[in-house]
């Protein structure tokens, strides 16, 4: 995987400008802070960034990946200032789970999620390594 920061553009601190990967692609979900009964955990953007990019991560190690194989991430925002005001409790969460590596990233605020309780909502791609079961299926 290649993490591309053209010298024509801002440097990227929390996400990849570009990522050129080779591989088996996986599609990730939209993932909230649900709880393994289907509740949202409260504890305010910060907790439930965590739980929700936990869940995500259960998602991709369940398809053969880890964190390290995450090309693209969008993260839809309900409340954009209290996600900016957040951004190193939400950095020092995504160093401790995923590492200093970042992938090609968007921010989006939204008026809502599916569940309205629900301050976060983490989408994303992965590319794993080809092997020997590309071309199944």
């Amino acid at each position: 995987m290649e993490r591309i920061k053209p010298p024509e553009l801002a440097r990227p601190s929390g996400f990849a400008h570009a990522v050129v990967v080779t591989g088996r692609t996986v599609f990730l979900a939209g993932q909230t802070a649900l709880d393994a009964d289907g509740r949202i955990v409260p504890g305010g953007l910060a907790v439930q960034f965590e739980r929700a990019l936990q869940n995500l991560l259960v998602a991709l190690r369940a398809a053969g990946g880890g964190p390290e194989h995450l090309a693209q991430l969008t993260i839809y925002i309900v409340d954009m200032d209290d996600y900016r005001a957040r951004a190193r409790e939400i950095g020092a969460v995504w160093q401790r789970l995923v590492g200093r590596q970042y992938p090609a990233t968007a921010g989006i605020g939204v008026a809502r999620l599916w569940d309205v309780e629900a301050l976060v909502e983490l989408q994303g791609s992965a590319v794993l390594p080809a092997d020997d079961r590309a071309g199944e299926g």
